[in-house]
């Protein structure tokens, strides 16, 4: 396993649009081991998805997986109301995302990039995304719930988005103080103490 630096906000890499890759570069050695080394990666953090630009590598490519695992020490509950189920492992080159459902659902995210922070994010609850794989096969992947989230955030950092850009930004908050005093608080209620009336625009 070779875990590669994941870089933090402030990084310009994080800021531009990535470039696509031509069917040959994905199927080449080089890229191939990439997709290996961020997938490694990602499992290390932990998290369930990693973009090419958050280890400094402005390409339109991204790991994907939410495995079984991670649900384990969920309540049932949460994952029914973040609609969230296992994801196997698989990887999205040059993403076109579309939004199939525009209503939006609010949760809390976090990001790699963004080490030990956290915020309320509105999100489309249902996607399609029009991508190649690490085969450069064409594939369309329909999702919808914590899934499409998944793929919202890291199609956003191919663009040059973080996910602060989107949070209703009362939320933002350390990893450790939602830990203290917000987990197990529905969003509405969390909404209400810090008086977001509605997600920003």
């Amino acid at each position: 396993m070779i875990v590669l630096k994941i870089v933090q906000a402030g990084e310009p890499v994080l800021r531009r649009p990535a470039r696509p890759l031509s069917r040959d570069e994905i199927l080449s050695p080089a890229i191939q081991e990439l997709i290996e080394r961020m997938r490694d990666t990602m499992r290390d953090a932990p998290g369930v998805g990693l973009a090419a630009p958050q280890i400094g590598a402005p390409l339109q490519l991204a790991v994907i997986e939410d495995p079984p695992e991670y649900l384990r020490d969920m309540p049932p509950e949460v994952a029914a109301a973040q609609e969230r189920q296992g994801v196997p492992f698989h990887v999205i080159c040059n993403p076109r995302l579309y939004v199939e459902e525009p209503a939006e659902v609010t949760f809390f995210e976090g990001c790699l990039s963004v080490t030990g922070f956290t915020g309320l994010v509105p999100r489309a609850l249902e996607v399609k995304v029009e991508a190649l794989d690490h085969r450069a096969e064409p594939i369309v992947i329909r999702a919808r719930g914590w899934y499409a989230r998944i793929l919202q955030h890291e199609i956003d950092h191919l663009n040059g988005w973080l996910y602060i850009d989107r949070m209703e930004t009362r939320s933002f908050m350390s990893t450790e103080n939602h830990a203290r005093y917000w987990r197990g608080k529905s969003v509405a209620e969390v909404q209400s103490s810090l008086r977001i009336e509605g997600p920003r625009r």
